[in-house]
């Protein structure tokens, strides 16, 4: 028999938590969470950065053994390490845990430290977003010191939010003005981060911020140059990647795979065809017969096809004849394609590419993307242009 009260779903306790919280103040909020066991593991991530402060007396107060999460990308500020085990210290915080990136990560993708200076998503990913997901992994809820008036995307927060349907989200500063933070840290003689005052309202890794004139936002600092606007953690504007998930390559750019249904081999596919009610995948060896497929070629909705090694054409000649075939679905190159085939690829009929992240910081994106313009770089296109 069905369950009478069905557990609720991560998507339905946000939107009854987003309605039952609406207009109650920040401590009491915090206090609900943090002493409710059906909330499972929470934890503060702390940036300990210009306003950090704020949040992490808050939780002092309430409960001092609370996790805290401290993204050290080894390439900080060295007064921000400081203002960390100081303040750490200062509230009591026993539970301090300082996360750095891996360090065989690092050494295959960043051995010289200068990654941020080409490719700064693929930075932030390695040295925050990585470590970052690693780190929560155990816990249910985390807790997010952003706030609306920061700017970009960050002016439509609301105070519970669901993580992929994995953890909830809560950002209870979401709603607080500029002016909030700084009452609230006057009126508890709270120590700001040094930097604050030499015209730092926003910290970043020492590479890649920079001081805030008059007028400027907040966080105009951060990648300065650069229409980035947000480091990973919050998968806002950059690629949110599980460790060691592959990268999807399109004309637009890196992203994580969308497909989170599964792959099938084309050996099970009658069965998998007969019984599949939802969308359906499957993996392709390049020597595969193309003809072979016919029978149930409307029934697929993407099909990878796998390159062992890059100097190994023979995989684009079946996604050629799969599209002579009558293929409309999804093609997929999966494995070792470099930036420079991209073209080849998308000329094949291939829509996009799916690759491993050592290929990607080998590779960046600006060199796959100098390939996006793939029809004007086609031979027979320029023929007919110069005619």
């Amino acid at each position: 028999m069905p369950l009478e009260n069905p557990i609720p779903s991560i998507s339905e306790r946000v939107v009854e938590l987003n309605n039952r919280y609406r207009n109650d103040e920040t401590t009491g909020v915090l206090r609900d969470i943090l002493g409710d066991p059906l909330f499972g593991p929470i934890a503060l991530v702390s940036s300990f950065g210009a306003e950090a402060v704020v949040l992490l007396h808050m939780i002092s107060e309430i409960d001092r053994s609370t996790p805290i999460i401290f993204i050290d990308t080894e390439m900080l500020f060295p007064q921000t390490l400081d203002y960390q085990r100081k303040l750490a210290e200062d509230l009591g915080l026993s539970d301090v845990r300082r996360i750095t990136p891996s360090r065989e990560a690092i050494f295959l993708r960043d051995p010289d430290n200068l990654m941020h200076l080409a490719d700064r998503d693929s930075c932030c990913a390695l040295r925050k977003a990585e470590p970052l997901e690693k780190a929560l992994a155990g816990f249910d809820v985390w807790i997010s010191g952003r706030k609306r008036f920061q700017g970009g995307v960050r002016v439509k927060l609301v105070l519970f939010e669901n993580e992929d349907d994995t953890r909830i989200k809560i950002n209870p500063l979401a709603h607080w003005s500029r002016k909030d933070v700084a009452d609230y840290i006057e009126a508890n003689n709270l120590p700001r981060h040094p930097l604050v005052e030499k015209g730092y309202p926003s910290i970043g890794c020492e590479p890649c911020t920079t001081q805030v004139s008059s007028g400027e936002e907040e966080r105009a600092g951060r990648w300065r140059g650069d229409e980035k606007t947000e480091c990973g953690i919050h998968f806002s504007n950059s690629v949110r990647l599980m460790p060691d998930a592959n990268i999807i390559v399109t004309d637009d750019g890196f992203a994580s795979d969308d497909w989170n249904r599964g792959y099938s081999s084309f050996e099970g596919i009658e069965a998998e065809t007969k019984t599949q009610n939802a969308a359906l995948a499957i993996d392709l060896q390049n020597d595969f017969d193309a003809a072979t497929i016919l029978p149930w070629m409307d029934q697929i909705d993407l099909i990878r096809i796998d390159f062992p090694v890059f100097s190994d054409g023979r995989g684009f000649s079946l996604a050629q004849r799969l599209r002579l075939l009558g293929y409309h679905g999804r093609l997929r190159a999966r494995g070792h394609v470099l930036a420079d085939q991209y073209a080849m690829a998308r000329r094949s009929g291939f829509d996009e590419v799916e690759i491993d992240q050592k290929l990607a910081a080998r590779q960046p994106e600006p060199q796959w993307m100098a390939r996006a313009d793939w029809q004007a770089r086609s031979y027979q296109q320029r023929l007919q242009q110069s005619a």
